[in-house]
């Protein structure tokens, strides 16, 4: 049995986790249609994976405009609420904290997917590359095609969008969630306004650095003033190469990208926020996330660091041995042994993952995956 101290106790925030094993965000396109509903089905899948100390979901949009993939949950209509409230109460009888992620895809859209088929927002009418998206077919059916070009949005609609995530924050409060993770990653909306890729306004959200986290800062405080800081995480994908599959989508890369998010972290670290999440490339030959960015966010970040990406036991107990990471998530893994926490610790061995099932579908490939037995 391992003695790692990733099985041992840790704050977050106010709360006390019984390990340093998160649950990261995970899209599975299981939601109930029409609505794009939580539902029984997902509440099994979560309570299942409850071994870890603390839960994230999948990226649940906080508005109609905010949806790039189908099937994806969202939690801004009463019935997306009490959806939540199935699987938050299925979590919290096995003991664990959950938090909702909250997502807007911004311009990695298409227009099947946007009310009234209207073009996806952004920070500037520049259309996504190297990524897509997922559109419904029919019943059950769906295809990949690329982002519909976005339309810039004014500043007024940027103050609406900031109120939305606030709202969607209260949302979370009513459906059970114990606080919310901020999805700042992976290319989305608040990502777009970071990125020099991908926001070219001429305006207080665009230009300078400081211009460009403007939003991120507006959102970080417009929701910590619902849910407060120590009950709120952030999360960012920091790039540091450049991807050579093009199915990797990781999010954009920056011109000094250790400048950009050492700046992000600063963002949060002013607001007092209880977390940073940093998902890193995951693929073969993948960039490796510098030494000195992972000392430096440790300097300036006085919360947790969560860490997700190509983990293993021995890889995880590194980063917390070095002091990088306060707790570690296991996403693939975790999709296919719900009782992974236990199997790391025993060293017992892992069922493999079948990719087919990953997005979408029912219960096969989401919930009949087999707990170890003796």
């Amino acid at each position: 049995m391992s003695s790692s101290s990733l099985f041992s106790p840790v704050r977050l925030g106010d709360l006390r986790l019984e390990n340093r094993i998160f649950l990261p965000p995970l899209t599975r396109c299981r939601s109930t249609q029409p609505g794009d509903i939580a539902n029984v089905l997902m509440a099994d899948y979560y309570a299942q994976r409850t071994q870890a100390g603390f839960l994230i979901t999948e990226g649940t949009q906080i508005e109609p405009r905010g949806q790039g993939y189908a099937w994806t949950p969202g939690i801004y209509s009463p019935g997306q609420i009490a959806g939540w409230k199935c699987v938050t109460d299925a979590v919290h009888a096995k003991r664990r904290p959950i938090f909702a992620q909250l997502w807007h895809v911004g311009r990695v859209s298409h227009r099947v997917l946007q009310p009234g088929h209207e073009a996806p927002v952004a920070p500037s009418a520049v259309a996504a590359t190297g990524v897509n998206v997922f559109i419904p077919t029919g019943p059950g059916t769906g295809k990949l095609v690329p982002p519909d070009m976005p339309r810039a949005l004014s500043v007024p609609e940027i103050h609406d969008l900031v109120e939305l995530y606030a709202h969607a924050a209260r949302n979370a409060l009513a459906a059970g969630f114990d606080g919310v993770e901020i999805h700042a990653a992976n290319g989305y909306l608040i990502n777009q306004f970071i990125s020099e890729r991908a926001n070219f306004r001429t305006d207080a959200y665009g230009g300078s650095l400081s211009n460009r986290l403007r939003f991120l800062r507006e959102v970080v405080e417009a929701v910590s003033a619902v849910v407060t800081p120590d009950r709120m995480g952030v999360r960012f994908s920091p790039l540091f190469g450049i991807p050579t599959e093009e199915r990797v989508y990781l999010g954009l890369l920056e011109g000094n990208p250790q400048e950009t998010y050492t700046q992000a972290v600063r963002v949060l670290a002013e607001a007092g926020v209880a977390y940073v999440s940093l998902a890193e490339a995951d693929w073969d030959n993948a960039p490796e996330m510098p030494d000195a960015f992972r000392a430096g966010v440790r300097d300036i970040f006085g919360g947790r660091i969560l860490y997700a990406g190509r983990y293993d036991l021995h890889r995880a107990q590194q980063a917390l041995a070095h002091g990088w990471a306060d707790m570690i998530g296991f996403g693939r893994k975790f999709i296919a042994n719900p009782d992974l926490p236990a199997r790391l610790e025993h060293g017992w061995p892992l069922n493999p993952l079948d990719p087919a099932t990953m997005y979408g579908g029912g219960a096969h490939g989401y919930t009949d995956y087999p707990f170890h037995t003796e």
